[in-house]
């Protein structure tokens, strides 16, 4: 017993001295240093003068024999830990949150807010949002396939740069296309959520989310917002499992396709073939409404948070093409396929 109260005492002293060090540096705040050198203490009084905590084991009828009181020592550990873990996580959130609402208001206070108001068209528009990374090659033949108007609605292409350093942004505009570029690389989620704050600054009446890199064929967005413009639906999932995809990629993510799918059905009991799609199409009213928060792994978000909204959900056929040119910015599949279950379940829950 003298070697592990030596060792616990020992251990509590080098966790100060290295609050101590942080703290010097600036990593942790007077409060967290406060917190460690009550906590080391603690452990260094019981560990020298184990008989001076007898009144608090005889209160709870701790008595001594068959390690109960240390049986109790360490319950009394797991709460204090379990209590300074659920600070922590407190605290990360905070200022998770706060990062992104700095990096959002940033990108969107840069936007060029007097070339849109001179040159987007007057009347009912349709707001089409590409988040893109490393898109130069691609995104050009993206936005000079979208259709200029759209039974009466102007469409109007935008591009949300993720901090790319091959030029993405400026292949955007000679396509014709507004942009604008996140200060920092935060995702997709954190680019498409600047692009709809952009898009409704802009009075747009239908959103339309699509990829960059050439897998989604503009020329179907009319397919996609006819469900809206028929008063059918306020969001539109295109799915590939309705219409067609060229064959290729991981058959792991193919699979993954039906098992997200399969998973959002199950919890929300709506069914949806394919939740993993990026190209949907949004009523401007359902989306002032959503609450979406997911920087990475984001294309499940939108749909589960609409469906908890009671929004009308329809899915239409439509067609994935296989990446144009340029490499897959998606992590290895299985990495994917993880991080992909947590955000739908993070979705879920709240």
């Amino acid at each position: 017993m003298w070697a592990l109260r030596l060792i616990a005492g020992a251990a509590a002293v080098a966790f100060f001295l290295a609050a101590i060090r942080s703290y010097r540096r600036r990593n942790i705040s007077r409060l967290s240093l406060l917190t460690a050198f009550v906590a080391a203490t603690a452990v260094v009084v019981l560990a020298a003068f184990p008989n001076l905590f007898d009144p608090v084991f005889d209160t709870f009828n701790f008595q001594p024999g068959d390690n109960r009181r240390l049986v109790a020592l360490l319950l009394g550990a797991v709460v204090v830990l379990f209590l300074l873990l659920f600070r922590l996580q407190g605290h990360s959130d905070r200022s998770e949150r706060a990062i992104q609402q700095l990096v959002e208001a940033l990108t969107v206070e840069r936007f060029d807010w007097d070339e849109a108001e001179r040159r987007v068209p007057v009347g009912p528009k349709v707001v089409t949002i590409s988040p893109a990374y490393n898109e130069a090659e691609n995104v050009g033949a993206v936005i000079e396939a979208m259709p200029k108007e759209i039974a009466g609605y102007h469409v109007v292409p935008i591009v949300i740069d993720d901090r790319s350093d091959d030029g993405t942004s400026d292949a955007a505009r000679v396509a014709g296309a507004f942009t604008a570029t996140l200060p920092i690389r935060r995702g997709g989620g954190m680019a498409l959520r600047v692009g709809y704050e952009i898009a409704l600054q802009l009075g747009a009446d239908i959103v339309v989310s699509l990829d960059a890199d050439g897998q989604h064929l503009p020329e179907e967005i009319p397919v996609l917002i006819a469900p809206i413009l028929e008063d059918r639906a306020d969001h539109v999932n295109g799915s590939r499992m309705l219409g067609d995809f060229e064959r290729g990629g991981s058959p792991i993510r193919h699979a993954g396709v039906h098992l997200f799918s399969w998973m959002v059905t199950i919890l929300t009991g709506q069914r949806i073939t394919d939740i993993s799609s990026g190209y949907r199409a949004t009523r401007a009213e359902t989306l002032r409404k959503l609450i979406l928060v997911q920087d990475q792994f984001w294309s499940s978000e939108i749909t589960i948070e609409a469906l908890r909204q009671r929004a009308r959900i329809v899915e239409v056929p439509v067609t994935f093409l296989t990446r144009r040119g340029g490499e897959s910015k998606k992590p290895k599949s299985l990495r994917y396929a993880w991080n992909f279950s947590k955000a739908i379940g993070k979705t879920w829950l709240r």
